[in-house]
């Protein structure tokens, strides 16, 4: 184990209040224990949140670098408007 540094630290009525519950009821042996395992977690939350990150930016990035062709939204409406009518045209003639 690491060895252990002491600090003072200032926290809300609620949180002390929230600290000691958390002691009474057994769940932790001391205050140390409930901050220590705060701040665990609030690495773990850190860690997610750096590689939800990396992956939005990954994505961002291979879009940006796609070489495909972009269309607007007219051009893709008006292409799907051209294919119904072809489909259309089609479905009446094998009707006749």
């Amino acid at each position: 184990m690491e060895s252990a540094e002491k600090l003072s630290v200032t926290v809300t009525p609620a949180m002390a209040r929230m600290i000691r519950e958390k002691v009474e009821d057994g769940s932790f042996g001391s205050a140390s224990e409930v901050i220590r395992a705060a701040l665990r977690a609030f690495r773990r939350e850190e860690e997610e949140h750096a590689e939800r990150m990396a992956s939005i930016r990954a994505r961002v990035k291979a879009s940006i670098e796609d070489t495909r062709p972009s269309h607007s939204g007219d051009e893709i409406r008006t292409h799907l408007h051209g294919l119904f009518a072809q489909y259309s045209s089609r479905a009446d003639d094998s009707a006749a």
